[in-house]
């Protein structure tokens, strides 16, 4: 079926009377006149020569005549009537951004929900098979072992980049790699000895080494805010350490070094890894460090324990076999999952939005491992807890506020 194209100039000169052209016979090559029609734009649909042909519709503003779809594009089946449609192209480009935002945030809140779902789950399995197994150095060897299959894995199967390592970048990381594995160590040392909750209590006062640290290597000095914020950090872990029924002075002071080398590890990467070419993805980082914390938690655990995880030793000793085994997979799995989320996430998010998530994330740690052991708190262990914990969501907060440059 063949159509023809009227268009009708914005200057059409209009008359108080306007003329009425016949439907019938009429021809819209005829219309020649410059000035009153010319074939430009506006849409018009015709039948076929053999069809009568239908009445125009159209409709006129201040602004000219409002056209129909463009030529070459579809249009609408009517009954002769021009209709006018507007396309949802627009406003499908509007809702693109606001779309992507919401999958962004989606996907952040996934990612903070299983940093925080792992966490639990590694402190409930940890401290099950340290309260039955009492050798934290093999449990420490198990956790790194677990840890370096997933990230060969990761590597041979591409699902992410393997990287490329200089040897001057491998004796740079090997420091980190050194105060990561004594971390892990003290950690799992402290949570064999006392509750789950009393440790992390005591592990809430990580800002307070790191501003030391900090301070002592690297010559960044704390302002009046961060200074005031660590007082509340370290008054409420004292309150919570005098009040504590699980307190004993080994597992207390492995919470301590835990503190110490952890916050090393963070100075340190920040003394050593400064190079732009030398510097790796927190993920690639991280993997390097667990694998060769494996290697250097190895010798020394073997040499230190011995092998104890045999099923012959482990039934000698007493201890379900199969329940052992399966609590310290789950465990290890959890800690490498629960690390890789958490770099996952500092990708994504500010330090100080990252710092807010982990105070938050101690807190739901505390409060389910007191609901699961059934941990007794007095009211005054609680308030010191909750008053360390304050101390340090503010100190996340104050460490985002920059000081003024001085003027001359």
């Amino acid at each position: 079926m063949q159509s023809s194209t009227i268009a009708f100039s914005p200057s059409l000169s209009l008359s108080t009377h306007p003329r009425k052209l016949p439907v019938r016979g009429f021809n819209p090559l005829s219309v020649s006149t410059p000035g009153r029609q010319c074939l430009t734009n506006g849409a018009a649909l015709f039948a076929s020569t053999t069809r009568k042909l239908s009445p125009i519709s159209c409709s006129l503003n201040q602004s000219g005549w409002i056209s129909g779809p463009t030529p070459g594009s579809p249009e609408p089946k009517s009954d002769g009537v021009v209709v006018v449609q507007a396309t949802a192209e627009s406003a499908g480009a509007a809702e693109t951004p606001k779309s992507k935002s919401f999958q962004d945030t989606l996907v952040l809140g996934t990612l903070f929900g299983l940093w925080y779902l792992f966490n639990i789950y590694f402190n409930i399995y940890n401290k099950q098979v340290l309260k039955a197994f009492h050798y934290p150095m093999t449990v420490t060897l198990v956790q790194f072992a677990v840890g370096t299959v997933l990230v060969t894995l990761m590597w041979t199967l591409n699902l992410y980049k393997r990287p490329k390592i200089s040897g001057a970048q491998l004796l740079a990381i090997l420091p980190l790699a050194f105060v990561h594995t004594l971390g892990n160590l003290f950690t799992n040392m402290s949570l064999g000895k006392v509750a789950v909750s009393f440790t992390h209590t005591i592990k809430a006062m990580e800002p307070f080494f790191s501003v030391v640290l900090s301070s002592m290597f690297l010559g960044e000095y704390p302002t009046l805010w961060v200074v005031s914020s660590l007082l509340p950090i370290v008054g409420g872990v004292g309150l919570a350490s005098m009040t504590e029924a699980s307190f004993n002075w080994a597992g207390f002071w492995s919470a301590m070094a835990s503190n110490l080398t952890n916050q090393s590890r963070n100075v340190l990467s920040k003394k050593f890894m400064v190079k732009k070419e030398d510097s790796l993805d927190n993920i690639t980082l991280f993997s390097i460090i667990t694998i060769m914390s494996f290697f250097l938690m190895a010798p020394t655990a073997i040499f230190m324990e011995g092998i104890k995880f045999t099923p012959s030793q482990l039934q000698a000793a007493g201890v379900n076999v199969n329940q052992l085994y399966t609590r310290s997979f789950i465990a290890a799995l959890c800690f490498h999952a629960y690390q890789q989320v958490s770099y996952m996430i500092l990708q994504r998010v500010s330090p100080v939005t990252h710092s807010v998530g982990n105070c938050v994330k101690r807190v739901v740690v505390i409060v389910t491992s007191v609901l699961f052991f059934r941990s007794p708190v007095s009211p005054i262990n609680s308030l010191g807890t909750g008053i360390a914990l304050a101390g340090v969501f503010l100190y996340s907060r104050v460490k985002s506020i920059k000081p003024k440059p001085k003027t001359a």
